[in-house]
């Protein structure tokens, strides 16, 4: 079952930019459900379908045939092992997120989620929110462990919600890149959009959404060096998209470029990326708030390794 359509013109200020961004900012759906749509044939422009990447004309119009919402997904309470707390607040919880573990339910997704171990842990957190996705602030990749916030009352998902959007929240992680990144220290500001070529992976792309990261190397191993970074905008896969651009790819991070060979010799079975420290204000008291998550066993495997010449 579907909507009936609906109807509208392109602006002169739309002209020229990718349709599913025309199609979100018109209908005020995210810009991947109107890419969903653009894939899906629920969109045409000028009774003709077209690809997400088409570019908007002027004066052209475009019809959307919204489909019918699916069953929402199911929260599975389960507690996870390793997910350990490192805050735990009348308004909120800091967790250690463990690799292998997503944020919330999602399609295709079979396996364990914060959502879900905190409800299996006896967690009540708020409700505020898509139904799969009650208490997320904000999220970490799968492959990326380390310090997240959820939110537990109403008042603090709403508070913390406005402090991520007006990048109040100071999310500091550390990776280790391959080879040593020059200068030392600086900040790579560059556009971050879908691939052109594969729609589950990102890239710096010239009509992407404004990103920006700073970073400093901490330590030189040769090989590899460990770098800290900082975000100020917080795209999906950020840092791994902004190292792999420069030639310096999170090491054991395949997707974008990493050395087999390396990732192999440092036992690393996924992009060595760790959210190490998550600070921000109280949604209550207004005091900073700061916690610190240590680095897991298999990313210091890794950096022991390099630190004592065996790799």
């Amino acid at each position: 079952m579907t909507s009936a359509p609906s109807t509208y013109d392109v602006p002169e200020s739309s002209a020229g930019q990718r349709l599913d961004a025309v199609v979100a900012g018109l209908t005020g759906a995210s810009r991947s459900t109107a890419a969903a749509w653009c894939t899906s044939g629920y969109v045409t422009m000028d009774g003709a379908p077209v690809q997400k990447s088409a570019r908007a004309v002027a004066g052209s119009r475009i019809t959307v045939v919204v489909p019918d919402e699916p069953d929402p997904l199911q929260i599975v309470a389960e507690p996870v092992e390793g997910m350990d707390i490192l805050l735990d607040d009348e308004d909120f919880v800091v967790i250690d997120k463990p690799v292998g573990v997503a944020a919330h339910p999602s399609p295709g997704w079979v396996g364990p989620t914060v959502v879900g171990a905190l409800a299996g842990a006896g967690y009540r957190i708020s409700t505020s929110g898509a139904p799969e996705r009650v208490g997320i602030v904000h999220r970490l990749d799968v492959g990326t462990s380390g310090a997240m916030v959820v939110a537990k009352s109403e008042h603090a998902y709403t508070v913390l919600k406005q402090a991520f959007r007006d990048r109040t929240v100071d999310k500091q992680y550390h990776a280790l890149v391959q080879g040593l990144p020059d200068p030392l220290e600086g900040t790579i500001d560059a556009p971050i959009g879908r691939h052109p070529a594969h729609d589950w992976k990102f890239a710096v792309m010239e009509d992407g959404r404004p990103s920006i990261t700073h970073y400093s190397v901490e330590e030189a191993f040769g090989k590899a060096s460990l770098v800290k970074v900082r975000l100020e905008t917080g795209r999906t896969h950020q840092i791994r998209v902004h190292f792999s651009a420069l030639r310096h790819p999170c090491a054991g991070d395949l997707t974008y470029g990493a050395d087999p060979r390396l990732a192999a010799e440092l036992g690393l079975t996924r992009q060595w990326l760790h959210a190490s420290m998550l600070s921000f204000e109280h949604p209550r008291s207004g005091e900073r708030v700061v916690v610190e998550s240590a680095f897991p066993m298999d990313l210091q495997y890794a950096l022991d390794a390099l630190g004592n010449g065996t790799v």
